[in-house]
């Protein structure tokens, strides 16, 4: 049986650079077919090309990961998902910036131990880190807040002829659908405007 040697790549989004891992899977001489790349969050495993490399995956191959937390960020699911690969797909994997979680080394009792080990503290440490992040970013939305900072897309301004037909409308010359269309905007949204406007 001939054995494949595949790589997994992860960036959290799309505008992330995946140079330093490729060049780190092409190091290890996987063709470029067999290296699968998702542009997305670690918190889990949905993920489509991650779903593919799994399907593709037989007994004897092996996987290259450049980091625990490249594989994912979430603690239990990185745990669950190394028990799948490692145990029901039957396949080696290696964990380049971390040598001792590489499942050809030491595949007695106490190697099987050590890694186990260390890939409970890493899985640990990655999940602390993307709740970290997580902290980091809600803390800064709340200080961007309290300093007047308005997020999302700015409001359209009004259209010239906003209160004119909004005078039209409420001396009844026309409909509030007549009102809306000449406005430009949905009627739901031309009524909002119209009550913030008398609000204001």
């Amino acid at each position: 049986m001939i054995f494949i040697i595949y790589g997994y790549v992860r960036v959290s989004s799309a505008d992330q650079n995946e140079e330093r891992q490729l060049a780190a899977m092409k190091r290890q001489g996987i063709a470029e077919k067999h290296i699968y790349l998702d542009k997305l969050s670690g918190k889990d495993f949905e993920r489509p090309a991650y779903k593919r490399l799994v399907k593709r995956l037989r007994p004897g191959d092996l996987l290259y990961v450049l980091s625990i937390d490249r594989l994912g960020r979430d603690y239990k699911e990185i745990q669950e998902q190394w028990r799948i690969l490692t145990q029901e797909k039957l396949i080696d994997i290696c964990v380049l910036d971390m040598p001792l979680l590489d499942t050809r080394q030491c595949k007695d009792l106490m190697g099987t131990f050590i890694a186990d080990l260390v890939l409970q503290i890493l899985s640990f440490v990655a999940q602390s880190e993307r709740e970290s992040i997580r902290t980091r970013q809600a803390q800064g939305i709340a200080a961007a807040k309290a300093r007047g900072v308005k997020f999302g897309r700015p409001p359209l301004p009004l259209p010239a002829n906003f209160e004119e037909v909004c005078c039209d409308w409420t001396s009844k010359k026309i409909t509030l659908r007549q009102a809306a269309a000449a406005c430009g905007m949905p009627v739901g949204t031309f009524y909002s405007k119209l009550v913030k406007a008398r609000r204001a």
